[in-house]
């Protein structure tokens, strides 16, 4: 949360500059090729660290080591309770969209599988104007400024988003007067 609201701007600016990169590469290039050459980057800077060190632990005659030692001996294998806790966290979260989906698709709530229809179709607009990848950069440069911007002006957009929200609750409550059987019930 703090790299989003840029609290240490190095680390911020380094996070998004590189995903930003990476997401601009696969605009260009296949995933296979921007891996391939992400891999070729960081095997050719580590080898040629590894070199350096060698040659100059040859030259001052010191016996240092291999200089990346400290981070082969991080044991990186999960426990078998991690990876049960992994797979239980994404079979909760699998479970719960394929519930919600099952239940929009199957019209449980008329009102909720039309708002969600209404959503695909806008979604098709959306489509055809932008590609993954576009979505997915607007979407990272979205994370990284929206979260300073709403902290900086927080009370004029939450008076613009209360405007919003009546009118589309006022919206929504006449739809539900206009269709039998989409009243929701009171709880």
């Amino acid at each position: 949360v703090d790299l989003l609201y840029w609290r240490d701007v190095k680390k911020t600016a380094l996070l998004l500059s590189s995903m930003l990169l990476l997401l601009l590469s696969l605009t260009q290039f296949s995933v296979v090729s921007v891996g391939a050459y992400l891999a070729l980057a960081i095997l050719s800077t580590t080898v040629s660290f590894r070199i350096y060190k060698s040659v100059l632990q040859a030259v001052q005659k010191t016996d240092e080591g291999h200089p990346f030692r400290s981070y082969l001996e991080i044991d990186m294998t999960l426990s078998q309770e991690q990876m049960q806790k992994y797979a239980e966290g994404a079979q909760y979260y699998i479970s719960c969209i394929l519930k919600e989906l099952c239940r929009l698709f199957l019209v449980q709530d008329l009102v909720d599988s039309l708002k969600f229809s209404v959503l695909m179709w806008l979604l098709t607009y959306v489509g055809t104007l932008f590609n993954g990848l576009t979505l997915l950069i607007m979407v990272v440069v979205s994370m990284f400024s929206m979260p300073v911007v709403y902290e900086k002006y927080q009370a004029q957009i939450d008076q613009y988003l209360g405007l919003i929200k009546t009118h589309v609750n006022c919206v929504v409550g006449k739809i539900q007067e206009k269709i039998p059987g989409a009243k929701r019930k009171t709880e």
